[in-house]
């Protein structure tokens, strides 16, 4: 599919994108228009078609722009907390949380993920799975990937990365998660912090290496 029609001043263009990934966040795919969108970006119904070809394609754009951009967060977040080991269990929560908070605080960025999951019905295939691909399987992969580098370092007894990868978001993310409805509500520091922490001791259960384990 292709993301724009290929005219358009370029300024004109970031005021859409910002736009639209308001109105949909707001409105939602189908009740969101090319009409709300550009009065909310300022500019003509035309100026909007002269980046965009349709709802859909402008959809897709923001919703590749908004994933890809918390996919990033997050992987900074982890050369952050696990590029560099000193206490595992203390610098996987410490990962989980500030995670939780780059999820759950990103503003119309978050509005637009829980717009996609309350409206995933009617979203279009491609574009869905375009959406996931570039944010949260890109964000599992990426974490997959640091913990082959901690098991390797004989940090993590992982033989299933990926898999490792998703049980550790499971237990220490998408509880906060929900409870929060994906950022609508919030939930206190000390409950997203309890939740990390008891999510990585689980977690450490299964994938943790003894003490004293050559």
């Amino acid at each position: 599919m292709a993301v724009t029609s290929g005219a358009g001043r370029p300024e004109k263009r970031v005021a859409i994108t910002r736009a639209a990934t308001a109105v949909f966040g707001r409105e939602g795919y189908v009740r969101a228009s090319m009409d709300a969108i550009a009065a909310e970006a300022g500019v003509s119904k035309r100026t909007v078609y002269n980046h965009f070809a349709d709802k859909e394609t402008l959809f897709l754009s923001v919703a590749l722009t908004s994933s890809a951009e918390l996919a990033g967060t997050i992987r900074e977040l982890a050369d952050r907390r696990l590029g560099k080991i000193v206490d595992l269990r203390q610098d996987l929560t410490d990962f989980a949380v500030d995670r939780a908070h780059a999820v759950l605080s990103a503003g119309d960025h978050g509005a637009l993920g829980r717009a996609i999951r309350a409206e995933v019905a009617n979203i279009p295939a491609d574009v869905l799975e375009a959406w996931l691909e570039a944010g949260p399987i890109a964000s599992l992969r990426d974490l997959a990937e640091r913990f082959t580098a901690l098991a390797a370092r004989g940090l993590l007894a992982v033989d299933d990365p990926a898999l490792a990868a998703e049980q550790f978001t499971l237990l220490t993310f998408h509880g906060v998660a929900d409870r929060s409805f994906w950022g609508a509500l919030p939930v206190p520091e000390q409950e997203v912090g309890r939740i990390a922490a008891v999510g990585v001791d689980a977690f450490l259960k299964v994938y943790g290496v003894p003490a004293g384990t050559p």
